[in-house]
């Protein structure tokens, strides 16, 4: 049997915390010990791992985290600002999914399939970040892209499901659902600032003094970082739209070097983590429905930009629980243990 690991996971009650605990045991994970970690609200719940019912610890009442290898954060930027350093100085290496450490220059932000390299740089403050989820699943299959035609350009307007929100939003979209159907007063929102039933928020994260949101501005700035390259020019819209689970994105790039629609798929179709789903003349393109409960990034609608020489459109889809978020997370942790723990 080869080396385990002492793993906790901070947050471990929220959406992405259960997921976490659900990917590690799908993958097998090398795990001697797992501890979960979770707010007051979360005081004597337990959550099973491996048919064990495991009790959660009260984050802010644990004194020392000594002995636990690799810690997968879920539970906010305030909250990994205070304790991921904590984790790491008593000897654990942090995977952070929020967006508190994304852009400090001394803390890698890690895409498995695209930058895995960057993991050494978990010795400075020994803390990962998991990029945000929207940006996971578009630089997955832009990086084989970027690396045959070099994107100089990329347009991406994406329609992001609920769960991105937290499970009160999916709570808030299926109780407004109820209510349309059974012809009662719809509630008022309290996740989202409008009614997201039948609806679609143009408005994910604040807005920031140059108009855009703050996912917007994450998306912009986390793509240079991954891809390693700050002349690649990125805008973003980001919109919630009244799905429960799955990210899409509409993506238009530019790119240096003519990339055909053939070359793309056969470019795409090579690269770890990708599923090419494009015949649509069979009605077959990435549906939010079939990425639900899946690993793999899809894409399709692969077309020429024809009003530019070099561009390409594509559509990206892929759960943004799964990919976006846990397990990212939990590949960033495989990359440690086989080539750094």
């Amino acid at each position: 049997m080869g080396k385990e690991f002492n793993v906790a996971v901070v947050g471990a009650t929220g959406a992405v915390g259960r997921m976490m605990i659900r990917v590690l045991e799908e993958r097998n994970f090398p795990v001697k010990n797992l501890r979960l970690f979770a707010s007051e609200r979360s005081r004597g719940v337990k959550l099973r791992f491996r048919g064990e019912e495991i009790p959660v610890e009260v984050l802010s009442e644990t004194r020392s985290f000594s002995g636990i290898d690799i810690a997968l954060f879920s539970a906010g930027g305030a909250r990994s600002l205070e304790y991921a350093p904590k984790f790491a100085a008593d000897g654990a290496v942090v995977v952070d999914n929020s967006s508190a450490w994304r852009m400090d220059p001394e803390v890698p932000l890690v895409v498995p399939e695209v930058n895995p390299h960057a993991v050494a740089g978990y010795k400075n403050k020994g803390i990962i970040a998991n990029p945000n989820c929207s940006t996971i699943q578009m630089v997955v299959p832009l990086k084989p892209l970027h690396d045959y035609g070099r994107i100089k350009r990329i347009v991406v307007a994406t329609y992001q499901a609920v769960s991105g929100a937290g499970q009160k939003a999916v709570e808030e979209l299926s109780a407004q659902v109820r209510a349309w159907c059974a012809g009662e007063e719809m509630p008022d929102p309290r996740a989202f600032p409008h009614q997201i039933a039948f609806n679609c928020l143009p408005h994910i994260d604040v807005f920031l003094e140059n108009g855009y949101t703050r996912e917007e501005m994450k998306m912009v700035n986390e793509t240079k970082k991954i891809m390693e390259d700050d002349s690649i020019r990125v805008t973003a819209t980001t919109v919630r739209v009244p799905v429960f689970y799955g990210h899409a994105e509409a993506v238009n790039i530019e790119t240096e070097r003519k990339i055909t629609p053939e070359k793309a798929r056969e470019l795409l179709s090579n690269f770890p983590g990708v599923v090419v789903m494009d015949d649509p003349g069979n009605r077959i393109y990435p549906l939010q429905i079939q990425a639900a409960g899946r690993d793999e990034v899809f894409v399709g609608r692969i077309r020429e930009d024809e009003s530019i020489e070099c561009g390409l459109n594509l559509w990206i889809v892929a759960d943004n629980l799964r990919k976006g978020a846990a397990t990212n997370a939990v590949q960033i942790a495989e990359i440690l243990v086989k080539d750094y723990l």
